[in-house]
């Protein structure tokens, strides 16, 4: 049963990748009644033509203020980093660690992480704050998305504190095995019970589209086209 799933995830995120973006993807998600889908504008490709296509693996993180002590009470008190290593040994292929919830004081993701990451196959990364080895990440072609580049270290400053739980980013829920979309223009966080319908609205709404192009290009205007396709 893995297998096909595995199987059909990965011809379904083929076909994302050949044929659609994201602006298309969530117009649909808009008339289905999905609104909130787009991570906020801010978090970006670490270089324009990456794309982040698979399933989410939500971390949480934590921001602290000193590097433990032998009076600490919380159990990751004294453990560097917190579980960080053990949310990204969990990845698995086409899963997308997606983590939120410190501030923005440092790096949530680095150029190990990510050797690490394409290691066991990981689609990519989204972060809800910046990266830094951003010369090593782009040279490993590892797909990063974030807030941008900033080279202060997570070690004495935050921790993971939970994985493959549900997170949010600026209200956006994110729960485990989310569809995640992102390309130049945005991330998208697509519900499971609800992709297998957006994909197929999207790729009717794409070949439309290429109709209403030609329509245009052969001198149509703008009200008529949309009067007749529906779609501008």
């Amino acid at each position: 049963m893995t297998t096909d799933v595995n199987a059909a995830d990965k011809a379904m995120f083929e076909v994302i990748r050949k044929e659609l973006f994201t602006a298309v993807v969530g117009d649909v998600l808009d008339v289905m009644g999905h609104r909130r889908q787009f991570l906020p504008a801010g978090i970006a490709p670490l270089q324009p033509e990456m794309k982040v296509i698979g399933r989410a693996m939500p971390v949480l993180e934590a921001d602290v203020f000193s590097d433990g002590s032998p009076d600490a009470q919380g159990p990751l008190a004294n453990k560097p980093f917190g579980i960080m290593m053990e949310a990204l040994d969990s990845l698995t292929e086409n899963e997308v660690y997606i983590a939120s919830g410190s501030s923005f004081r440092y790096a949530l993701w680095g150029g190990l992480m990510s050797t690490r990451a394409q290691t066991l196959k990981a689609a990519g990364a989204v972060l809800n704050g910046y990266v830094r080895d951003s010369w090593e990440i782009e040279k490993l072609g590892f797909s990063v998305f974030s807030r941008g580049i900033y080279a202060q270290d997570q070690g004495p400053r935050g921790k993971v504190i939970d994985y493959g739980c549900p997170i949010e980013i600026e209200g956006i829920r994110v729960t485990p095995g989310d569809l995640i979309f992102g390309d130049r223009e945005g991330v998208l966080v697509i519900p499971r019970e609800a992709e297998k319908e957006a994909i197929e609205r999207a790729l009717e709404k794409v070949s439309t589209e290429n109709k209403v192009a030609t329509a245009i290009r052969n001198g149509m205007s703008a009200c008529d086209a949309f009067q007749t396709f529906g779609v501008m």
